[in-house]
């Protein structure tokens, strides 16, 4: 009856040496292909038994996070710096009609000053006649 209990030990032994084998080959695979910084990461895996996936993964959620967050910060200041632009442009047309139409309004000024010494000038002949 012995024997039969230290077959049935013997494959447990295999399985867990084969277990013990993968382990270590997904844990060299791991190292090779994670850089130096996510190392910690690994350990944290190691250390917590299976939980640091959670960790892995909510890792790379937050850099996905943080990109989408940087590209709309981009966009958001594209388009207030486009409008800030639009606005600028807008100011200047006003300006140069508004200049136009003081230089305008200041010939028609001038125009008028030159007829009323005009007719100041017939009345004042007109007054020493009389």
């Amino acid at each position: 009856m012995e024997r039969p209990s230290l077959e049935m030990n013997l494959p447990d032994i295999h399985e867990e040496g084969k277990l013990y084998v993968v382990d270590s080959l997904n844990n060299l695979n791991k190292l090779n292909v994670c850089p130096d910084e996510s190392q910690h990461v690994l350990d944290e895996e190691e250390n917590t038994g299976g939980a640091g996936e959670n960790t892995s993964g909510s890792n790379t959620r937050k850099r996905c996070l943080f990109f989408v967050a940087f590209i709309l910060s981009l966009i958001i200041s594209l388009a207030l710096v486009s409008f800030v632009i639009f606005l600028i442009i807008q100011t200047r047309n006003k300006m140069d009609q508004i200049s136009s139409r003081l230089i305008t309004e200041k010939k028609n000024i001038e125009e008028l000053k030159k007829m009323n010494n005009m007719i100041l000038k017939h009345l004042n002949q007109s007054v020493i006649k009389e």
